[in-house]
């Protein structure tokens, strides 16, 4: 059995055989409580992201997490990766924000784990368990959702750099002032000509890399006279945007970015330490010149992780199903850079089918047979997405 929300992966982790049950959670849509006292929802986990926060915007509250998918993934579905999004350098990952689940066991039998309540710890952590699972230990059905209060205010700044190195070197500045951004976001010169090209923008004109920051709450001018006086100091052209500059460029984040024509390409999900992202930077080149390929990413660099996009042209008799054996290659490499730097293999997006090889590098055989014995207890039949995140 495959469960499957609203199939918006980016792992394969949703994908099903031809000799597998889907489950779809799709019609569990309901948004069955508000309550703005206790700051919790509680939803079924067919609801789409953008649809619940546009449910609890008359309540003043909003639920944090938010995908780059958030108009068309589901809840249940940013519970089984565990989803982020451009928000967490503020207000952390899906499972910061899950308080309590009702889930389905491969027996049938419906158990519900956490509380209701802010703190609660009888018995072992199961909540944080079942989160980014992947659907492997049961089928989430209900989830108790932490909300928080709408900020009184937004800005979006800008800054600019002349290079992506002197770019990444200024997102220490952020890390060490006083303003804790809501979000902040890493473009770096080949990503901004992507841009530029799919979306018609003139991006480069401004700069060869980009950090584009919200803030949010009290004393927003304060936090944004902070921001721009640190990160001038680290080399940037700093603008505040106004609010419909701040939309557009927040759109051009989710959406902005096309994939080249006439290459192959590989997507990725890697997280690093956020001190160091810019040595997973300046790998590319050698990646480039070693494997043939070009690298470009953009980061969620308030938490350290990158997006980062390895593409290939396919030259004269190529075909276009079968990549070379050089691009997998190159992916690989940067994942074990990633791993050097005390990273992981997937910030958000999950194992799925996609990247079993790659987690194989970062767990242990000590962690894979301990992992494999929770399933077991829970599933001892195999049932709930087999082949799937270990």
């Amino acid at each position: 059995m495959v469960p499957r929300g609203a199939g918006s992966g980016l792992s394969g982790g949703a994908t099903a055989a031809g000799s597998q049950l889907v489950v779809s959670t799709e019609r569990l849509n309901r948004i069955i409580e508000v309550s703005p006292l206790d700051g919790v929802a509680v939803v079924e986990p067919g609801v789409i992201n953008a649809e619940l926060n546009s449910h609890l915007e008359p309540y003043g509250l909003f639920y944090a997490p938010d995908p780059a998918s958030f108009e068309i993934s589901s809840i249940g579905g940013n519970i089984a990766t565990n989803a982020g999004g451009l928000r967490c350098a503020k207000y952390g990952v899906t499972r910061e924000s899950v308080l309590a689940l009702d889930v389905v066991l491969a027996d049938g039998s419906l158990i519900s784990v956490g509380h209701r309540s802010i703190k609660g710890v009888t018995g072992l952590d199961l909540t944080s368990l079942f989160v980014g699972s992947e659907g492997v230990l049961g089928i989430v059905v209900g989830a108790t959702l932490r909300l928080h209060p709408i900020p009184v205010a937004r800005k979006t700044l800008t800054a600019f750099f002349d290079s992506t190195a002197e770019g990444a070197e200024g997102l220490a500045a952020i890390t060490l002032s006083p303003v804790r951004p809501a979000a902040v976001e890493f473009f770096d010169t080949p990503s901004l000509a992507n841009i530029d090209e799919h979306s018609g923008t003139a991006l480069r004109q401004r700069g060869a890399a980009l950090i584009l920051i919200e803030i949010d709450g009290y004393g927003i001018d304060e936090q944004a006279a902070d921001l721009s006086s640190a990160l001038a100091l680290a080399g940037a052209r700093v603008t505040t945007e106004t609010e419909a500059e701040a939309i557009r460029f927040w759109e051009l984040r989710r959406h902005g970015r096309g994939l080249p024509h006439g290459h192959w390409f590989i997507g990725e999900d890697i997280a690093v330490p956020k001190s160091q992202l810019l040595k997973v930077y300046e790998a590319f080149p050698s990646l480039e010149e070693r494997f043939g390929v070009e690298v470009s990413a953009v980061s969620h660099a308030g938490d350290g992780n990158l997006h980062p996009l390895l593409t290939q042209e396919i030259g004269s008799g190529g075909d276009p199903a079968h990549p070379p054996a050089s691009l997998r290659d190159a992916a690989t490499e940067l994942v074990r850079i990633a791993l050097a730097l005390g990273g992981t293999v997937t910030g958000e997006h999950g194992v799925g089918t996609i990247k079993r090889d790659w987690a194989a590098l970062e767990l242990s055989s000590r962690s894979l047979q301990a992992q494999r014995a929770i399933k077991a207890s829970l599933d001892p039949n195999q049932l709930l997405n087999p082949g799937k995140a270990f």
